[in-house]
């Protein structure tokens, strides 16, 4: 855990105008066995200190690696931090006031949740399950089981009184199996297992898997058995997994504020209507339907009180994501969005859990609804740009006829512009399930939760004729 010298240097020195201290230690662990054999085993800590102070609206910003008890090394890095502020203030001169102060607190979450990680555990799961697929599936192509581990701890001080400690830990197992269809090609599919907490709190028992990694094959044989999409615009029910990716990627970023100032499509489309009226989409600070988040925030990098931030409400775009500069300039309220992944990182304006709220209708009253189209459960990849414009590898699903589940489909994709798309959504189910190992790449990567409820849409979908 990390050793809170940065009190002791706040109570020597203080502040001199807005300024963040922040100390951060990210611990990473991976094993990765590929048909029975290692083929990576790493470990790694990434620890420091960094400052950011503003004047004048121009913030300076420093860091250096290591933290321990000697004061005059944070000093210096706030001192670089405040040179750089005042370097960039006369060159820029934007004659910004400082940001209105907060009420100080202090909060401390997830300490009592760090429990050590060690190499040789990871390896002794990951060669359990291994093994377990290996004698239930031997005919598989290839498989591979892969262990990650991310925890991440940040000590952070401001000169508004703000003090905030927090440990999140994630720890997930990623099942990939390869077999082979009818004509002969290769066919995969993965889960991912595990999420929120501590690698040897998720994984006591190796067994407890089991059943998943049956399901997952019984899965991919269906596949194998399966048929190609119809290309073109179908209905389609996205299950929670892709609601989640879309929620994120073609919507999320649009309404980050720092994009829709470089000219998002979120911009003009602010208090319009973006989606159906059974559509609301929110970005979750740290607690979701009675239970913690994937990535809980409580208290973001600027030292501000994480709230649930609202994007969509009932159809209508209503919120941007924000840090203090960006509600500043537009006239929000900031609620905790300000997010950076390692001691060297300024914080960004991140998504932290961003989830389509459940509607009020049952899964199988919308499968049943569907004469001709699709029931597509996962996805493996996907891409978006800022107007909104999406494309997502889809690697199972089914189709539906008369309204019941068919066939499998083998690798497609969906695509379109999220707006539209969301635009056409008439029923959307009363459940919300999460992805628990979601990492966002805007610029530096960061944790994220991605979830949703399954949503019926219009939408084009990749296949052959």
């Amino acid at each position: 855990m990390l050793q809170d010298h940065l009190q002791d240097y706040v109570k020597k020195h203080g502040f001199s105008g807005y300024t963040e201290l922040r100390a951060q230690q990210n611990r990473n662990h991976a094993v990765s066995m590929l048909n029975g054999s290692l083929v990576s085993n790493s470990s790694g800590v990434s620890r420091g200190v960094s400052a950011r102070v503003v004047k004048g609206g121009a913030y300076g910003f420093a860091s250096a690696t290591g933290y321990g008890d000697d004061l005059e090394a944070i000093a210096q890095i706030v001192r670089a931090a405040s040179d750089n502020a005042a370097f960039l203030d006369r060159h820029v001169q934007r004659g910004q006031p400082d940001f209105a102060p907060v009420q100080p607190f202090t909060r401390t979450d997830g300490l009592e949740h760090d429990v050590p990680v060690e190499q040789s555990y990871l390896l002794s799961v990951v060669d359990e399950l291994d093994s377990y697929i290996a004698e239930r599936f031997p005919k598989l192509l290839s498989r591979r089981v892969f262990a990650r581990v991310l925890n991440m701890e940040k000590l952070l001080y401001t000169s508004d009184g703000v003090v905030s400690h927090s440990f999140v830990p994630r720890s997930n197992v990623y099942i990939f199996m390869t077999s082979q269809d009818t004509d002969g090609q290769p066919v995969e599919l993965y889960k991912v297992l595990g999420g929120y907490g501590n690698f040897p709190e998720k994984f006591k028992n190796a067994e407890d898997f089991f059943e998943k990694i049956e399901k997952q094959y019984e899965l991919l044989m269906q596949k194998a058995e399966g048929v190609y999409a119809k290309p073109g615009i179908q209905t389609v029910i996205l299950d929670s997994d892709l609601a989640g990716i879309l929620a994120h990627e073609a919507v999320g970023h649009t309404v980050e504020a720092d994009f829709v100032q470089t000219g998002s499509v979120g911009g003009p489309m602010f208090g319009k209507q973006v989606a159906s009226e059974k559509v609301s989409l929110v970005d979750i600070a740290n607690t979701a339907f009675g239970n913690l988040a994937p990535v809980p925030v409580f208290v973001d990098d600027e030292g501000t009180p994480a709230q649930d931030q609202m994007l969509i409400e009932n159809g209508i775009l209503t919120g941007y994501m924000h840090n203090k500069e960006s509600a500043r300039k537009f006239g929000h309220e900031a609620n905790g969005n300000a997010r950076a992944f390692d001691f060297s990182d300024e914080p960004l304006i991140r998504m932290r859990n961003t989830c389509i709220l459940p509607g009020t209708d049952k899964l199988e009253e919308m499968i049943a609804s569907v004469e001709d189209g699709y029931f597509m459960t996962d996805m493996n990849n996907g891409q978006a740009d800022s107007t909104g414009e999406f494309m997502f590898g889809v690697p199972m699903g089914y189709e539906i006829k008369n309204g019941k589940l068919g066939r499998a489909i083998k690798d497609t994709t969906v695509s379109g512009v999220a707006f539209e798309v969301l635009k056409t959504a008439d029923m959307v189910s009363d459940t919300v399930t999460w992805t628990n190992s979601g990492m966002c790449g805007k610029k530096q990567m960061i944790p994220v939760g991605m979830g949703g409820p399954a949503i019926k849409v219009k939408i084009n979908v990749g296949g052959r004729a």
